[in-house]
């Protein structure tokens, strides 16, 4: 069965229990519009009804195509219960007051795509509900479910992921310190763009056809990779304790910051107080553990960078997609310059993460490789410390991704320059949000 028109996922969710109530799981599954399976996620669930496990699934199936990195796109959603996806759907009401807290989250997860909503007979649904009778079989047995020849995904960053922020132009309404322009929605705060309240929500690009799933870290059950990387001897997930910590370095001051100009893969130098400030960075870390550093290739990160390096004695990786949005044709402007002589495309810009400037990248593009350079340094650097420095816009993205918030989220930051966030992951279990915008070392 292909997807309806325009849909670039799918996902088939079910539940089962044996008795109404009686003990109860959830499956689903989210595949490609050509059908290729992506992930799959299942849990027992205790004793529960039919309806209860059915939205488990579904809001489990959102949750994993969350995972993927998909929010924003189009997706439909495949059940045969006719009670969800007429509630989902807005025709009838949730008058049973034990769903109403289950149809609140699914519609909170739904509205972070475009959902189609698909009614189908059980027979057209018959993978969701094997995986869900598989959970449920498990649990009678006293064992977690696991698919065949699965092995769980590494969990990735929370994002969604959404629209990334700009790159470094000015913050509406907070005008960023620092040489970078207003970011929109979404935009970095400070010189490096203004945010938008009520701008969309920006799609972030999935796998390849075809590629295993890589899960972000939501604390909900395990999503399991089905792709070739899959190792049959390496079903059970094992519990991890240590953390990847990311310590997330805005740059210092520039002159396009001081100005306030949009500021995106163009290159400016730290102004002589960009420098101090760097070093004032450095010396506070110098005091921690830090096991590595990696930066924007863009210069005013990498001086940052190279100041915590002297301090440490560790060298700098230079990771390409760290680097701040490209504005195009707005690169050095103010955002009065740029509302001058891009009205229209302007608010377009600042209300729609898929839109760019003129020769730019849109937020959308942003927080795609943004989480890319999150997946690769954690990676290269499992259980460590990792210093990691770049600009508004992809900070932002990330620690909106790690609390698993809505777009808006993004206008209610605000990132000084040089200033010091902190991400705990865990590969099994959800990331945590340890410190944001600290500027106490510049004090």
């Amino acid at each position: 069965m292909s997807a309806v028109a325009g849909a670039r996922f799918v996902v088939e969710a079910d539940g089962a229990a044996r008795g109404n109530p009686g003990p109860a799981g959830y499956g689903a599954v989210v595949k490609d519009a050509e059908g290729r399976v992506l992930a799959e996620t299942a849990e027992a669930i205790g004793v529960a009804t039919n309806n209860v496990a059915e939205y488990r699934g579904l809001i489990a199936g959102l949750r994993a195509l969350l995972g993927l990195g998909a929010e924003g796109e189009p997706v439909e959603v495949r059940m045969d219960s006719r009670l969800v996806i007429e509630q989902m759907s807005g025709r009838w009401k949730v008058k049973h007051e034990g769903l109403r807290p289950l149809a609140a989250e699914a519609a909170g997860l739904a509205r972070r795509f475009r959902v189609t909503w698909t009614w189908v007979p059980r027979e057209q649904n018959g993978h969701a509900d094997r995986l869900a009778n598989e959970a449920v079989d498990a649990a009678e047995r006293g064992e977690r479910w696991a698919p065949s020849g699965g092995r769980r995904a590494e969990a990735a960053a929370p994002a969604g992921p959404g629209a990334p922020p700009g790159p470094e132009a000015p913050q509406a309404p907070r005008a960023p310190a620092g040489p970078e322009p207003p970011s929109a929605a979404g935009v970095p705060t400070g010189p490096e763009a203004p945010p938008v309240p009520g701008a969309p929500p920006a799609s972030e690009a999935p796998p390849a056809p075809g590629a295993t799933a890589e899960p972000r870290d939501t604390g909900a059950a395990p999503v399991w990779e089905t792709g070739p990387r899959a190792a049959a001897g390496d079903r059970v997930p094992r519990p991890v304790r240590t953390a990847t910590s990311l310590l997330l370095i805005r740059h210092g001051e520039t002159p396009f910051s001081v100005e306030k100009r949009f500021s995106g893969v163009g290159d400016p130098s730290l102004t002589p107080n960009g420098v101090a400030q760097a070093e004032a960075l450095a010396r506070r870390l110098a005091g921690e553990r830090v096991d590595a550093i990696v930066s924007s290739p863009l210069k005013r990160a990498r001086q940052t960078a190279e100041a915590i390096a002297a301090r440490t004695g560790l060298t700098v990786e230079v990771e390409e997609d760290l680097r701040e949005t490209d504005f195009g044709a707005w690169e050095g402007l103010t955002f009065a310059e740029v509302r001058q002589g891009w009205p229209d495309l302007l608010t377009a810009w600042l209300r729609d993460p898929e839109a760019a400037p003129p020769g730019g990248e849109s937020f959308a593009a942003t927080a795609r490789r943004a989480e890319r350079a999150r997946r690769r340094i954690i990676e290269a650097h499992p259980g460590r410390r990792v210093a990691v420095v770049s600009h508004v816009t992809p900070i932002k993205l990330l620690v909106r991704f790690a609390l698993n918030a809505p777009f808006d989220a993004i206008h209610r930051m605000h990132l000084d320059l040089a200033c010091l966030s902190v991400i705990d992951y865990y590969a099994d279990g959800p990331a945590v949000v340890r410190l944001l915008n600290d500027t106490g070392h510049l004090r």
